[in-house]
Parts: C-alpha cells; structure tokens; sequence
C-alpha cells in the first residue's frame, strides 16, 4: 500500500512540473511573439503626473511662467494706415538714416513704412523693435497736450536734452522741430482725458517715471500707442491689457520677474489686473526692485539691462 501511494505521488509531482513548465514555457513564447511585458504597472494618471514632472523636455518652473508672460505676438488694436509714410513724408523720419539703423525689414514690415492701408500692427520679438521706434517717432511729433502741458515742459529748456528728443537722432532735421508739431492723430476731449488718465499710471522699469513724463524711447512710444488705441475707440479695460503685453515685450525679464512674485503670493499672472501690474509699485524703476527684492524662488538679479537708445 506504502509502495503505491509512493508512486502516485511522485507521478503527481513529476506531472505538475511538467504541467508548471509547459505553462511557462508557452507564457515565454507568447510574450515573444507579441511583445507583453510582464510587470505591474502604477496607475495610469499617475504615471502620466510622474513623467510630466521628470521627462527631460518638460518646461521648467520659469519656462512656464515665460509662456504665460510674453506673448509670442500682441496685436495692436488700431488702424496703422499710412502713418509710416507720413513720418517718412514729413521729415520725422529719415529714410535712409532709419534703413542704416534697422538694417533689412521683411516684406511684411516696409507695408507699415510705405503702404497707406495697414490695419493692426501685429507685434512679435522680431518686429518689435521696429514697432518701438515707429512708436517712438509717432509719440514724439503727434500733437498733444502730455507733450505740450506736461512734465516734459517743467524746463522747456530741457526738453530737448532728454533720451526721447535728442536720442531721436534719424530725422531729417533737429528732433524738436517735429516735437509735438503734426496732427496725424486728433482726439477729442473726452479721448484725451483717458490717454492723460491712462498715461499718468502706466509706467516702465527702465526709470522711474509714468507715460505722462514720457522721457524716454519707451514712454514716448507708449504714449503713442495709446493715443492710437483711443483714437480707435478701444475701452480702458483693453488697452491696459495691451500696454501690459507690449511692455512685457519690451523688459521680458522684469515681467517674467513679477510673475514670479505673484505667483508666490497665491495669485497667477492671468488673473493680475493689468492696471495693478503697470503701475507704480511694480512696474517703475523703483517698484519693480523692491518687489525683486521680495522674490524667494528666484536668485539676486545681475546688474544692467536694456537701454532707451535706438
């Protein structure tokens, strides 16, 4: 009786070896043919989280914020026309002292030097230095009260000295000949009102002074594009909006700088009200440093930054 169960057993066990093995056998082949990985795998939405957080390719922390920040274009909310000719035309612009500046534009940028029906000025890193300078130039011979009433003539006598005149070097004539001389743009009353409103809160961190003392290349070409956004009917609300895109073009850094700011204050860069952003405490010389100097997440800034040259 021992000696039979003794041999059931041991066949028992040589067939579910044999049985195991033939398993394994055809589970190996089959993964073979049909590539099967054989592991466990995580939870689906949580492996995706893991690998948008270490794949090499994904945005960093300031990486997102950049996007965030500066637009890969801005379009400008107005009727351009033919304003490039008529800089050109009437001597605020010098033709070929303004091609040995800004070297070969594209096709797309001489339409806004020599045709009569431009639309909106769609603004890109490429062009907007172009868009600078033909603000500059507009802001700077345009008629208008900031120019004429403003701190611009505290000391008349000092008009002419500063960056946004006598840096105004590729006119036909002397800059202040054409200082607030053509009425390329007339506004009435109630227009004028909201551009001195406006520009008296609008600053940049290039220095410390509001679009309504427009001192410098970006505050007289700001002043411009503010004249032109009200000229052409847009709201407050929206030309906040662009004049905070347009400046963000202009000192990336400092925006990129200030998103960071509120975003470690529990607020991000799409829900901070523009006119907050423009003004005083942010984006002046002076507010923009004190509020650098609040920033943990980020290293001390180096010394130095753009000029207000051409």
């Amino acid at each position: 009786m021992k000696e039979k169960l003794s041999k059931f057993i041991g066949s028992f066990i040589q067939n579910k070896w044999g049985f195991i093995s033939s398993i394994l056998i055809f589970v190996l082949l089959f993964n073979y043919l049909f590539s099967i990985e054989l592991k466990i795998s995580p939870n689906v939405r949580l492996r995706n989280k893991l690998n948008s957080i270490t794949e090499p390719n994904s945005p960093l922390p300031n990486q997102v914020i950049q996007q965030n920040v500066i637009a890969s274009e801005v379009r400008l909310p107005i009727k351009w026309a033919d304003l490039g000719k008529k800089l050109i035309d009437s001597g605020v612009i010098d033709k070929n002292k303004f091609d040995e500046i800004m070297g070969t534009l594209s096709d797309s940028d001489k339409k806004l030097m020599e045709d009569t029906n431009n639309g909106e000025i769609v603004m890109t890193e490429q062009n907007s230095r172009l868009i600078l300078n033909l603000l500059w130039g507009f802001g700077l011979a345009n008629k208008n009260d900031v120019l004429d009433k403003g701190e611009m003539m505290q000391d008349p006598s000092q008009t002419e000295n500063m960056a946004s005149t006598g840096g105004w070097s590729i006119s036909k004539d002397e800059p202040m000949t054409h200082y607030s001389k053509h009425n390329f743009v007339n506004l009435t009353s109630e227009q004028q009102k909201m551009v001195e409103e406006m520009s008296k809160n609008i600053y940049r961190p290039c220095c410390n002074n509001s679009t309504h003392f427009p001192d410098c290349n970006h505050g007289m070409a700001m002043l411009g594009l503010l004249e032109l956004m009200v000229a052409n009917g847009v709201s407050q609300t929206e030309a906040y909006k662009v004049a905070l895109q347009v400046n963000s073009m202009w000192f990336p850094q400092t925006y990129q700088d200030l998103a960071t700011y509120f975003a470690e204050n529990g607020t991000t860069w799409d829900k901070v009200d523009p006119k907050v952003a423009l003004g005083i405490n942010y984006s002046s010389a002076s507010g923009y440093k004190n509020t650098r100097a609040q920033i943990k997440s980020l290293p001390q800034p180096k010394q130095g930054g753009g000029g207000c040259g051409l």
